[in-house]
Parts: C-alpha cells; sequence; structure tokens
C-alpha cells in the first residue's frame, strides 16, 4: 500500500483541473518527502549509495517519508536489468522506501502536458540546431536559433530564459545565484529523438511525489536552477535542495559506471555502508552493528546535519 501523504492525481493534468502540486501532511510542521531517484545505466555503486543514504537520513531524522524514482526516460542509455538490480541492492542495504517505486517511464502523458503549457504559455519553441550550430557559442543556445527550420526532421523544444537569474539557499552548499543565459541558454525541454529531456521530467515528478526537499549530488548542482525555472513556469511549488559532495576516486574523478566504479556487493554491503556514512558525519561508535537494518537504525540515531561535510568533492 502507499505510504502515508501518497499522491492520487497529478498537478499537470491534461484532463481536469490541477490540484495543489504538494501532498503534504501537518504534523506541527509540514511532512517531509524526500526521494532517490537513480538512472537505470548501471549496477548501485559506491557513489549512488552515498546519495542513496544522505537522503534516507534526511527523511528519517524529519520522521518523513524517503520515496524511490526509477528515472527510465533515456531508453539508449539504459542497460537491461539494471533497474531491477538497483531495487535489490537498496534492499540488501535495507533502505525500504515508504511507496512503490515511481517508474519514470510510466509519466510520458504528464510530461508532455507541461510541454504542451509551456508552449501554450510562449515559453517553449521548436530549434533545429546541432551541436556545430552551436558551437561558436560554446554549446549554448542564446536567443536565436542558429539553423533554419526543416521540414524534414522533428525540432527540439527550447525554453526561453532571457536574462532569468535564479537564486536558492542550498542545505549545504550555501547561498545561491544563476543566470540561466550564462549557465544553460535557452535549454531542451523535449529532444529531436521524441524523448523528454531530464530537466522537464526531474521537475514535473517531482512536484507530482510532494517532494519537500531534494537531496542529492553535486554534479547535478547546475540542474537545480533549470528545474526551479521550469517548475515557476509550470506554477508548481518548489522543493527545498541540498547538494551533498561528489564521491570521486584518486584520480579526483566521479564515480559512476564509465569510470569503473565497483557495484555494491549485496551479499556484503556492510563495508560500502558503513564508509558512506562515516563520509556523511556518522560517528564510528554509530557503525559497528552487523546488519544492514539495524546499522541504518544506529546512524539515524547519531545522524547530525550539522556534520554533513560542506564541500563538493569528497574521495572515496
Amino acid at each position: 500500500m502507499p505510504g502515508e501523504g501518497s499522491l492520487t492525481s497529478d498537478p499537470i493534468n491534461p484532463t481536469g483541473p490541477s490540484p495543489p502540486p504538494f501532498s503534504r501532511r501537518e504534523r506541527g510542521s509540514v511532512f517531509y518527502r524526500g526521494r532517490f531517484a537513480p538512472s537505470p545505466t548501471g549496477d548501485l555503486h559506491f557513489g549512488s549509495l552515498l546519495a542513496a543514504l544522505g537522503s534516507w537520513l534526511r527523511a528519517r531524522a524529519a520522521n518523513g517519508a524517503w520515496l524511490l524514482r526509477i528515472e527510465d526516460i533515456d531508453p539508449p542509455r539504459e542497460v537491461s536489468g539494471s533497474a531491477s538490480a538497483i531495487l535489490r541492492a537498496l534492499d540488501a542495504c535495507g533502505l525500504e522506501p515508504n511507496e512503490p517505486p515511481l517508474y519514470q517511464s510510466t509519466r510520458l502523458l504528464a510530461h508532455e502536458a507541461a510541454l504542451d503549457q509551456l508552449r501554450a504559455d510562449g515559453h517553449a519553441y521548436p530549434c533545429w540546431c546541432s551541436r556545430a550550430d552551436l558551437a561558436a557559442s560554446g554549446g549554448m543556445h542564446r536567443g536565436t536559433c542558429a539553423a533554419p527550420p526543416d521540414p524534414a526532421r522533428e525540432p527540439a523544444w527550447r525554453v526561453r530564459v532571457a536574462d532569468t537569474a535564479i537564486t536558492f539557499d542550498d542545505g549545504l552548499q550555501g547561498p545561491q545565484r544563476w543566470l540561466l543565459a550564462e549557465c544553460a541558454g535557452d535549454f531542451v525541454v523535449k529532444r529531436a529523438d521524441d524523448l523528454h529531456a531530464y530537466q522537464l521530467a526531474c521537475a514535473v515528478d517531482d512536484a507530482f511525489q510532494g517532494i519537500t526537499e531534494v537531496v542529492r549530488g553535486t554534479d547535478l548542482l547546475d540542474s537545480t536552477p533549470r528545474q526551479i525555472f521550469l517548475l515557476r513556469l509550470l506554477g508548481l511549488g518548489e522543493p527545498r535542495y541540498m547538494h551533498l559532495p561528489l564521491a570521486v576516486n584518486a584520480a579526483g574523478e566521479k564515480l559512476s559506471k564509465s569510470t569503473g566504479a565497483v557495484a555494491i556487493d549485496i551479499a556484503d554491503p556492510l563495508p560500502a555502508m558503513r564508509s558512506a556514512l562515516a563520509l556523511l558525519g556518522i560517528p564510528e561508535a554509530a557503525l559497528r552493528a552487523t546488519s544492514p537494518r539495524v546499522l541504518l537504525t544506529d546512524a539515524r540515531s547519531a545522524f547530525e546535519p550539522k556534520n554533513l561535510p560542506r564541500k563538493q568533492l569528497i574521495a572515496s
């Protein structure tokens, strides 16, 4: 059964009126809803585990809900069986969501409805520019298409940013101010291959799931101003954001499939869990349990947000 505070309707609904953007429970304060949203492009590795544990600790410390979303909207990048493998690894680590996982591929009509709203409001426009066309501007689109319309092929769809500045206070990285024209340009919300872009799908689905705080790695810090911008254009509520340090290897590279990150050993996840929890500020005395679920219970009791490392990169 879905957990308390689950949503039953969609804030981007092409067939009826929009409900409130967030579903929240009042328990003396706003009910906390956090999430972990992996893409099924490989097995769960240490860097992903760090983000999963960080988001889980924040949710549990707030007596809130922790949700899972499988971001399976980019088939060319997906690895067969990866989603199931990620869920098995999370279960082996004792990381249980309050609601069934949401598969983003089930949300395509909502993503398209959001794009229709952006088009109708004059915020989105078709673009036939290639990477080569944008090379002179550093790969960013700044207001005017470099390529003429080509009726023989599908365009991408971009959102106009003009001179918009987005400010927000990140829970770890502090005050942020981003000029979209300089850091993103008019960015793509639907690709020429007919796939909805990550920025649009993520913003719409965070609102749909009622997420009150997004906890993720600093590699996605520059995505946040774009997602806030889209949420505002669509009239959806904004969550808070906290960007955790990114786990890197000895060469300073982000841990990922492309850099040879090793998958979590689901037969014995404790060593990886202890290492990740230590990086998140959990003291050694709380890391001695011999089962994942007891380890999580002890870590939750010892967790202090003030002990989270306030940096952008952290050696694993």
